[in-house]
């Protein structure tokens, strides 16, 4: 059977527990080389009728699962991987519910679900710099993200300072023209919080484009900086932030109308689901997306007590380029 390209194809063909081992098996491990997720023991034996690992190394048995993301879930892969399809390849997400009522769990367990496989779309942009390129045109742009103030109690709307940015999570956007787009959480949209992630992000002497916000003066020694004025115009000839608007655009329908209410804690992780599709949008199908995502479940591992705040992982995000340190507000 041809491996699958549409999600009703999908279903059919992960339906079957072997052919669904088989294909997780050589994204895990391409070749076959299958290596012991605890001492890295190539010596092992296989046991076909449980479908696991002995390694003669450690002496101890491992399964596919082991050092995945799926690690100690009682869930089938046909059931993870039908949910995998479904959120790399809906434009505005998949909620929880939508999971719970799919496949005939829980949404408790459909939302862990969800969380781990948003661990795994993960990338790492460290030491990976926009605008590396001849000719390369980045653009910067931040937004706010949270409740707005006419909808909320007039005793909590009288609390507020009356500045944009105090109720609400403020992120920074980096996308370079025709490559990807990165996003990292800040505190507050100071010239000593963005200036120094501008510098981290993008190359120094790239063309780099942005709005007028005050924050972004004193850039113009180390970048070709322009800026457009959006209380005048939106666009300049090339200068503009519109590609990052588009994106955002795509975040805040995701966060609005399928997942409704987000934690601030676990914002990161909606975002690095949401660059996952917009960065894989272009020459791929939902197969091949979904390979993609697939080959990066391994070496990434979220158990519900990090998750919901008993661990340190809910409220650290250090490794992915996407979040500060994170705290509930």
């Amino acid at each position: 059977m041809k491996e699958p390209k549409t999600l009703q194809e999908a279903i059919v063909y992960f339906s079957d527990p072997e052919r669904a081992f088989v294909f997780a098996v050589n994204l895990c491990w391409p070749n076959r080389k299958v290596l012991c997720p605890r001492c890295g023991g190539k010596d092992h034996r296989f046991v076909k009728t449980r479908r696991i690992w002995f390694c003669k190394a450690c002496q101890q048995q491992f399964s596919l699962k082991v050092g995945t993301i799926f690690e100690d879930s009682p869930l089938g892969l046909d059931k993870w991987m039908t949910a995998f399809w479904m959120l790399v390849n809906c434009k505005n997400g998949v909620s929880s519910c939508e999971i719970a009522r799919s496949l005939g769990i829980t949404q408790k367990s459909a939302w862990f679900m969800l969380q781990r496989l948003r661990l795994a779309l993960q990338d790492d942009f460290f030491g990976k710099k926009l605008g590396s390129g001849p000719d390369s045109e980045v653009e910067v742009d931040e937004t706010f993200i949270g409740g707005k103030a006419r909808n909320m109690h007039k005793s909590r709307r009288d609390k507020l300072t009356g500045r944009i940015d105090d109720d609400k999570a403020v992120v920074v956007g980096f996308m370079e023209r025709g490559g990807k787009v990165r996003t990292q959480i800040v505190t507050k949209r100071r010239k000593y919080n963005l200036q120094p992630l501008v510098r981290e992000h993008v190359q120094a002497g790239a063309a780099l484009y942005t709005d007028a916000l005050g924050a972004y003066t004193g850039l113009d020694s180390e970048y070709d900086h322009q800026v457009v004025d959006h209380a005048a115009e939106y666009v300049h000839g090339r200068v503009h932030t519109n590609t990052l608007e588009n994106f955002w655009s795509l975040v805040k329908r995701g966060l609005h109308g399928t997942y409704v209410s987000v934690e601030p804690f676990h914002l990161y992780r909606y975002l690095d689901e949401q660059m996952f599709r917009f960065n894989n949008r272009k020459d791929m199908n939902d197969g091949q997306r979904f390979k993609l995502a697939m080959g990066q479940v391994t070496n990434k591992r979220l158990t519900y007590a990090e998750l919901t705040g008993k661990g340190t992982d809910s409220l650290h995000h250090e490794t992915t380029g996407t979040g500060e340190t994170q705290t509930p507000f």
